[in-house]
């Protein structure tokens, strides 16, 4: 799999499913939550990604469960997901230190921030 940059959806849903498994709806809470409500994403736009996460081997369904006759599936990091996202976690990181450096150096950021 190659380790190109992600989406920002690919890697905020990889975020989301970091502490537990989730069901679709409370990944979609999750990822706004996380984003403070900068990405909502669409069902439709996270079943798709969903789906393919798991071909990619990152995300798995955890299990199913019928709640008021509507089958709700989990879904859950898995180890090579993990990875993935701590390689891209460090990847984010890098590009922002070195914009950072070259902000402050040019006088456009102090510490706590824009200058």
């Amino acid at each position: 799999m190659p380790n190109t940059p992600m989406q920002e959806s690919t890697y905020l849903i990889l975020v989301a499913l970091v502490e537990a498994p989730r069901h679709g709806y409370a990944i979609l809470e999750e990822v706004r939550r996380i984003s403070a409500g900068r990405v909502a994403l669409r069902a439709g736009t996270l079943y798709a990604a969903l789906d393919r996460l798991r071909t990619e081997g990152l995300v798995e369904m955890e299990r199913e469960e019928l709640v008021q006759s509507r089958l709700r599936r989990y879904y859950r990091l898995t180890a090579s997901g993990a990875r993935r996202l701590a390689e891209e976690t460090a990847r984010l990181r890098s590009n922002a230190d070195a914009a950072s450096v070259r902000l402050r150096r040019a006088g456009l950021l102090t510490e706590g921030g824009a200058a």
